[in-house]
């Protein structure tokens, strides 16, 4: 099975860091108004987009990857990324 860790912004510019093992329901979820199982997401206005995503084949692996993200160093990489613009297939960040 294939998981992801995935990176969201909404137009505010806020990010969501996540890892789920099926991205399009995930990404549907943090949009749909009706799914409440997505708390940080609902609590800001707009269409959340992906902006990054890496694939992982154990979870353990995108979960330590979702991890770094949410750390001081991973929220600079965050930054980067957004800074230059890179979207999915663009390379890994690490």
């Amino acid at each position: 099975m294939t998981y992801y860790l995935y990176i969201l912004e909404n137009p505010e510019g806020r990010t969501f860091v996540g890892q789920t093992n099926d991205l399009g329901r995930r990404l549907f979820e943090h949009n749909d108004p009706e799914f409440h199982g997505t708390l940080y997401t609902k609590r800001f206005n707009g269409f959340w987009k992906l902006i990054y995503s890496e694939e992982y084949q154990i979870r353990a692996d995108a979960m330590a990857s979702e991890k770094f993200f949410k750390t001081g160093k991973g929220r600079n990489l965050i930054l980067e990324l957004k800074k230059k613009s890179y979207r999915i297939g663009d390379g890994k960040m690490k």
